[in-house]
């Protein structure tokens, strides 16, 4: 199934093939210890990155790194071509980042919709002044409520658009947390582990819906899940005590006895 998809993207991504996230000898320390400690990954438009290794390998700092939420010891992120190293988070999702976090982060007191309008919102927000802002048109209300209806298809949810958060299934919950950041229409993703606590049938349901709305876009994925991992990646980086050991496509990770000794541990044959 990967490789079908995998094409899929292939033929609708005309600019498949460029860098859109470039990470040169980066590096984060806390005192002495070094949780990223020199890594170097270029990713493609387009495709799909899975970043995987063992508990504490440096896989959140990483994307912490990129979505800005740390500031790095050394080493540059780069974003589309630009240093985007001292940005901060705010203008990173402006700039076209989008990130999910491993503990589901909506607001719970409000309706499936207002999650993803707010997310919409803040996204057109960064389009006008502050002057224009005070004085914005009702178009500008019908633009931000069109993208949050468009997001709610996207992510199968507009039948609970009215449900408070609190009361959405688990299942329904994390993929709430993916429209809101669909919402903000990033170029870039960052997912951290978005099937964890799901059901097999959800963790399957999950998978799809990955495979079908981020189709013209470009992933970064932190799972723990070897099969979806395997079914869903065009390559994979795999890191341990905060290092690059490889990187490879699905197949050439599963193969590697460095893999196998550090992480997989013989669980892909």
């Amino acid at each position: 199934m990967a490789a079908e998809t995998t094409g899929d993207r292939a033929d609708d991504t005309a600019q498949r093939g460029e860098t859109i996230l470039e990470l040169e000898g980066l590096i984060k320390r806390f005192g002495e210890f070094a949780a990223i400690d020199g890594v170097d990954m270029t990713v493609e438009r387009g495709e799909f990155r899975s970043v995987i290794g063992p508990n504490g390998a440096g896989k959140t700092t990483l994307f912490n790194l990129i979505s800005g939420a740390l500031p790095v010891t050394s080493g540059t992120v780069r974003f589309d071509g630009d240093d985007i190293t001292s940005m901060s988070p705010e203008a990173r999702v402006r700039a076209g980042i989008g990130r999910s976090f491993q503990i589901s982060n909506v607001f719970g007191g409000l309706s499936v919709r207002e999650n993803v309008r707010l997310a919409a919102q803040a996204n057109q927000q960064a389009d006008y002044s502050i002057v224009q802002s005070l004085f914005k048109t009702t178009d500008r209300y019908s633009d931000i409520n069109e993208a949050t209806d468009r997001t709610l298809e996207r992510v199968d949810l507009a039948d609970l658009a009215d449900v408070e958060a609190n009361a959405l299934a688990y299942g329904d919950r994390r993929r709430l947390e993916i429209g809101v950041v669909l919402a903000a229409d990033p170029a870039l993703v960052l997912l951290d582990e978005p099937t964890a606590g799901m059901s097999v049938e959800e963790t399957r349901e999950t998978i799809d819906l990955i495979e079908e709305v981020l189709v013209d876009q470009t992933l970064l994925l932190i799972e723990h899940d070897i099969e979806l991992v395997m079914e869903l990646s065009d390559r994979i980086t795999v890191l341990n005590r905060g290092e690059v050991i490889a990187e490879g496509s699905p197949e050439g990770i599963a193969a590697d006895q460095a893999v196998q000794d550090a992480y997989l541990g013989g669980v892909v044959e």
